[in-house]
């Protein structure tokens, strides 16, 4: 098989019934097959699958979340390439193949995402993956398409094919042997900040990942994890795990003095929000990561040395957080790599 879809769900029954219809109209080709991973649902989304026939379902005994869910599905599938899909989007004809062209063309792409646009409102990107993703020097993600909390309406400005920094888990086409020579997602993390972890893994062995913007999928967004202070608490601590991991040593010191000051900063922020459960969440989550460093330095150890290429051009060089918040920029092409 060239091409399998793999929909990971959990307790997702409603979802199910609007966007796997639009999946398997739009994905029926002999070369292409649809898989379900469920992560032990308690609702009623077997029975809902027991209606498409055509789509494979592998059940798994416990919910794993986003990363082992994938990691442990994927090794009982034999195919090509893999999409990643969330059980929110909703996609539409010839949606597969542009991604799949692209991948063919060039070996060393080894992902790429489609223009995600929000299913809410088709004219503006939608926040999780837009038209590609990027980091800045301290860690903090952003999109070509959403800076800050800022999305662009889609005029199509950002309609050509261009590298990424990461390209986004609500729709991620990768080459499966790419994928379980990085090792796949780090389990540890569970869910949140694994798609941007994997890619930075994957240009760190001399890869490349790539927006393809002639693929369009429209994503709901935010819409399997509800409880912000745990979605929070999941970002932070991930992000310091996935700099502390790929992070080369001479940019360790620098990078870890500043991410200190700004994470107490947003904790401080809550605080005078009144926001008590966010602001625990980010202290919590520094509290964490660092007691989970330790069991990190030969990880990190092993990232370093199989590094082939440690200077990664889609690394913004400088704060986002100062580029949107004190300098007001609201666009991706007002920013200067």
């Amino acid at each position: 098989m060239k091409v399998s879809v793999v929909i990971l769900n959990f307790n997702g029954e409603d979802l199910l019934q609007q966007f796997l219809p639009s999946v398997v109209k739009h994905s029926h080709s002999e070369d292409v097959e649809v898989f379900v991973v469920d992560n032990c649902s308690t609702d009623d989304s077997l029975q809902i699958l027991e209606q498409y026939p055509e789509v494979k379902l592998i059940a798994l005994p416990e919910n794993y979340g986003f990363a082992k869910g994938y990691n442990v599905a994927l090794q009982q599938i034999d195919a090509k390439y893999v999409v990643l899909l969330n059980s929110d989007v909703e996609v539409s004809e010839n949606w597969l193949q542009p991604m799949i062209e692209l991948l063919e063309t060039n070996e060393e792409i080894a992902a790429c995402q489609p223009k995600i646009l929000s299913f809410k409102d088709s004219c503006y990107f939608e926040y999780a993956g837009a038209c590609g993703g990027f980091i800045d020097r301290y860690g903090y993600p952003f999109c070509r398409g959403r800076l800050s909390k800022t999305t662009e309406k889609d005029c199509g400005q950002y309609d050509n094919s261009i590298p990424v920094f990461w390209a986004s888990g609500a729709c991620f086409c990768i080459r499966l042997s790419d994928f379980k020579q990085c090792g796949g997602f780090d389990e540890r993390f569970f869910a949140h900040m694994e798609e941007i972890d994997l890619c930075w893994r994957l240009q760190l062995l001399g890869k490349q990942l790539f927006c393809c913007p002639q693929s369009v999928v429209k994503h709901v967004g935010a819409a399997t994890l509800q409880n912000n202070s745990r979605k929070l608490y999941l970002n932070f601590r991930n992000n310091l795990l996935m700099l502390y991991k790929n992070l080369p040593l001479r940019q360790m010191k620098r990078v870890f003095a500043m991410r200190w000051f700004l994470d107490y900063l947003a904790m401080f922020q809550f605080l005078l929000k009144g926001e008590m459960s966010n602001a625990k969440a980010v202290f919590r989550a520094r509290k964490d990561f660092s007691a989970m460093r330790k069991e990190y330095g030969e990880v990190r150890a092993f990232v370093q040395k199989n590094a082939l290429d440690k200077s990664i051009k889609t690394i913004y060089p400088h704060s986002i957080l100062l580029e949107t918040y004190l300098w007001r920029k609201k666009s991706f092409n007002d920013l200067k790599f």
